[in-house]
């Protein structure tokens, strides 16, 4: 099987990528079996665990930083909560400080953000913009952020900031990667093996509008520098899976984890001053209904850092 190794290695000097994380390493049972026991001791067992109080994001305190950071390295996600609202705060710039705060810098400038690298989230009746499902109202299937990029784009980190929440709806439901992982690898090790395929899922080219993209093909579970890694898309069109039967049938596995109701699946709808800090966790969006004089509206900002405590 072709493994994948961790990016910015030369071609001559490969380092097999569980060298740091024998844990990842589908044949290796008795270090997956310590890392299991230790990564869900203490797992958060409701959103309300995940929830994070801040006064002001784009000037976190030590305190509301290290909460933060503690809820990423158990999950890889936390949901903060601003205490009071910020009349006539540049929520953009206070969602970048709040990613510098966090270790992220690398914006990943994709076709459809503002200049800046960051990209307003609301319904567009008209424009390019208003071609692609996450500007209307529609739902979002299972997705991770960026999962057409090439190996060397990878959206890594992951923010979101609700300035307006929608009249109903639009909740996000989300899951840690490494928490599906374990659901998969303890029913069948060997849908590991065929997800960590550098041929497992392709997404074919584009070329509309100006946003001329290759296919791309690679794993859905990666290892880059000891950490493990994701990139997945439940939808059915634009995508391909390899023919494999065993990808298909770890394919179908995925698609009956996130579709179930587990205790590490959470579910919240981010009200105005609440946003997501992530290591690109899997997520959907609901559909939602609008208030006309003040439209949903958030911010997202895609990063090819993650956050780490390290």
């Amino acid at each position: 099987m072709t493994r994948e190794y961790a990016s910015g290695e030369a071609p001559g000097n490969r380092v097999p990528p569980y060298a740091a994380a024998p844990h990842f390493d589908p044949d290796d049972e008795s270090a997956y079996a310590a890392w299991r026991k230790a990564r869900l001791a203490g797992y958060p067992a409701r959103i309300a665990d995940l929830l994070v109080e801040v006064d002001d994001i784009a000037q976190p305190t030590a305190d509301e930083r290290r909460r933060l950071m503690f809820l990423v390295a158990a999950c890889n996600m936390a949901v903060y909560v601003e205490r009071r609202p910020h009349p006539g705060r540049d929520d953009k710039q206070a969602l970048r400080a709040l990613g510098l705060s966090l270790g992220l810098a690398r914006l990943d400038g994709n076709h459809l953000a503002d200049d800046d690298g960051i990209t307003p989230l609301a319904v567009h009746r008209d424009g390019t913009r208003s071609r692609y499902i996450p500007y209307t109202d529609r739902p979002i299937a299972w997705h991770t952020d960026g999962y057409y990029n090439e190996a060397t784009q990878r959206v890594r980190g992951l923010l979101l900031h609700c300035s307006r929440p929608a009249a109903q709806g639009g909740e996000n439901r989300l899951m840690d990667p490494e928490a599906l992982y374990i659901g998969l690898r303890d029913e069948n090790p060997d849908w590991i093996r065929a997800l960590m395929r550098s041929d497992a899922m392709t997404i074919p080219g584009n070329d509309e509008d100006g946003m001329t993209r290759p296919a791309v093909s690679g794993p859905v579970f990666f290892v880059e520098e000891g950490r493990l890694a994701m990139r997945y898309t439940a939808r059915t069109r634009s995508i391909e899976w390899h023919a494999d039967p065993m990808v298909q049938e770890a394919a179908a596995a995925i698609r009956r984890h996130l579709d179930g109701s587990g205790p590490t699946l959470f579910q919240a709808r981010l009200e105005a001053g609440w946003g997501l800090v992530s290591n690109n966790v899997l997520h959907t969006r609901e559909p939602f209904a609008d208030d006309a004089a003040a439209p949903r509206l958030l911010y997202r900002a895609r990063y090819h850092d993650r956050i780490s405590a390290e």
